[in-house]
């Protein structure tokens, strides 16, 4: 899989990295920008997986914004796979080394791999339910976070919330604008809880994974559970652990 997205990378999303034309841009919505290496990397992305997985459902980011129903069949599917081409299309597009490519597997619903490969920082990223979370092939163990809530360090994408303080807690500060990097900050140790607003499947179910595999905790903001086959409407609350999770929870409330 790291192979695959290696080379679909090295194709259609490096030789554009700080190469593109205005005609490679456009907006999905006011804001929301994709670009054409976002469409040709899920094209060859999906392609591989549909020859090699003939029966799964593949969930791609840009598939889905054409045909929102894709959504509803990766939710009823025994097997699926979901497919960001270029997460953090924004600092792609900016001109940022923090964008990723992302896939993410699951069965019965529930999240078995992930995979994150970040072109231009050249690290690989990949967890497998049960069997723990690796960078470059070594092994990812969350540090675990202070004792005194005053001193971690909290992120969020929701920019209204920059400079909010929760009780007891430092202000929060900004993501680095892309799950593929968030998540692998979070488990590395440079943030202590992330903050999101709606979270899409493709967004979260590789760094999810990640985090839960390396000893961290995924959940939504008012304490559920984190369904990798829906969205997730009242966002979503990554931490170092289950205490950290739970106090940022009741510090929400």
């Amino acid at each position: 899989m790291l192979q695959l997205m290696r080379h679909v990378a090295d194709e259609v999303i490096n030789p554009r990295f700080r190469d593109l034309d205005t005609d490679d841009i456009s907006e999905k919505n006011p804001g929301d920008l994709v670009t054409v290496a976002d469409h040709e990397a899920e094209h060859l992305l999906t392609k591989a997986l549909n020859e090699a997985y003939p029966a799964a459902v593949v969930l791609g980011e840009e598939a889905y914004a054409g045909d929102p129903d894709l959504l509803t069949r990766y939710a009823a599917a025994e097997h699926a796979f979901t497919v960001d081409p270029v997460d953090g299309t924004k600092n792609f597009v900016h001109g940022s080394k923090d964008h990723a490519v992302m896939i993410g597997e699951t069965r019965g619903g529930e999240a078995v791999r992930g995979w994150i490969w970040q072109p231009q920082h050249k690290h690989a990223y990949v967890a497998e339910r049960g069997a723990g979370a690796w960078r470059d092939g070594e092994r990812l163990v969350r540090p675990a976070p202070s004792d005194d809530p005053a001193q971690w360090r909290g992120v969020t994408s929701r920019r209204s919330w920059i400079g909010r303080a929760l009780p007891g807690m430092r202000p929060l500060e900004l993501t680095w604008v892309c799950c593929g990097v968030d998540y692998p900050q979070l488990v590395e140790g440079a943030a202590d809880f992330i903050i999101y607003g709606r979270g899409n499947p493709w967004d979260h179910v590789p760094g999810g994974l990640l985090l839960a595999e390396s000893g961290g905790h995924l959940g939504l903001l008012d304490g559920e559970p984190y369904d990798p086959r829906r969205v997730a409407d009242t966002g979503i609350l990554a931490a170092a652990s289950r205490s950290t999770y739970d106090a940022v929870v009741s510090a929400l409330r």
